[in-house]
């Protein structure tokens, strides 16, 4: 059996011309038929929103792509596990991609930080906890879109309450209300995730 490859400017029928299949193309395909789940397509519809999520809690995107690429190496792996009558893929995915995410900043924290001397009273004020990053972000998450949007315009990308009312055409009495309950929401979110550790 020999391998046959086209090439630019060979002829149709020269023996360069007619791939053959290899032993990989006929053993083995995204999609599994026990269990119906397609990861290439369930890359393409979840990679960018996975990828996202991801630098949002790590704030380094090459990290973040190793983190989706992990996480969809794990879910092939775990391919029969998936039951569609549980949960939905993105679901699915998601909680695999959130424990990729712990594992990464477990390594961190474990990682010695070489620094040179002169350079240490700048590392003595510590930075904001990457896993109370990582909560925020899941918070976030579970907010309702009205309520997400308050706290994103207003505390993250620092519009008051009257400019994102004339954004928006929502009332700035009701942008406020949503906020309130929004962080209250996500207050509790954050206090049960620490009661958990």
């Amino acid at each position: 059996m020999s391998l046959v490859v086209t090439r630019p400017g060979t002829q149709e029928g020269s023996p360069m011309s007619q791939p053959t299949p290899g032993p990989s193309a006929q053993t083995t395909s995204p999609q599994t038929p026990s269990t119906g789940l397609d990861v290439s397509a369930a890359f393409a519809e979840h990679g960018s929103a996975l990828l996202g999520f991801a630098v949002n809690a790590l704030r380094d995107r090459a990290l973040a792509e190793d983190c989706v690429q992990e996480t969809f190496l794990r879910a092939w792996r775990a391919r029969a596990s998936f039951d569609p009558a549980r949960g939905g893929e993105r679901t699915w995915l998601f909680a695999i991609e959130r424990r990729v995410v712990l594992d990464v900043h477990r390594a961190r924290q474990r990682a010695p930080l070489l620094v040179p001397d002169e350079h240490a009273p700048e590392l003595a004020a510590p930075a904001a906890d990457p896993l109370e990053r990582l909560g925020i972000v899941e918070g976030l998450a579970r907010l309702s879109d009205e309520h997400r949007e308050v706290v994103v315009a207003v505390h993250l990308t620092g519009l008051s309450y009257q400019e994102f009312s004339d954004v928006s055409g929502v009332p700035v009495a009701t942008l406020r209300t949503r906020c309130f309950y929004a962080l209250r929401a996500l207050r509790t979110h954050l206090d049960d995730g620490e009661n958990l550790s």
